[in-house]
């Protein structure tokens, strides 16, 4: 899939987040020569066409005050796990939960769950309410604290001296 130097412009422009700003299109539409409603169409024509294919927040945990961040792995049995993890996805303190393949034999576990807080002490409580709350009791699980960020941003498609490109491009008027 082709893409034009505008397209090209706006994606160096966002890749990296929009301005905490009232208006973020509108900024990211003066940086680039667009009109707000042109960054915010050619955002969903790009979603359209598969070229972005997430566009999302990228949460800083421990700038926000969450210095415990639990990785929780099951090992749910295969015609279980769609219904434990549903049960799971409910609770707020749960951010992700998603399935993947065990590695027999030395991984057995196929359902993931986040979990962040303030402390272990109030992540390893949340876990235990889970648990009791779901009757997950005799489901086996680990319990894998973080203890160090590699990488929370999301990826990188275009040099972002691209998004500084002069001479805003607009389409001749007629």
């Amino acid at each position: 899939m082709e893409l034009n130097q505008r397209d090209l412009r706006l994606i160096a422009a966002i890749q990296h987040g929009l301005p905490l700003s009232p208006r973020p299109y509108a900024e990211v539409g003066e940086r680039i020569g667009l009109s707000e409603q042109e960054v915010i169409a050619r955002i969903r024509a790009l979603q359209a066409r598969g070229v972005i294919k997430r566009f999302g927040v990228v949460v800083r945990h421990h700038e926000c005050g969450y210095g415990a961040n639990a990785m929780v792995v099951w090992d749910v049995p295969n015609g279980d796990v769609d219904e434990v993890g549903r049960r799971f996805a409910r609770f707020p303190f749960v951010t992700l939960c998603y399935r993947r393949p065990r590695r027999p034999p030395e991984w057995p576990y196929n359902l993931y769950t986040m979990i962040h807080g303030r402390d272990r002490a109030h992540v390893l409580a949340q876990l235990a309410g889970l648990i009791e709350k779901t009757g997950a009791q005799a489901i086996a699980h680990r319990v894998l604290f973080s203890k160090r960020r590699f990488k929370q941003r999301g990826a990188q498609y275009v040099p972002p001296e691209t998004a500084r490109a002069p001479a805003p491009l607009k389409q001749a008027a007629g």
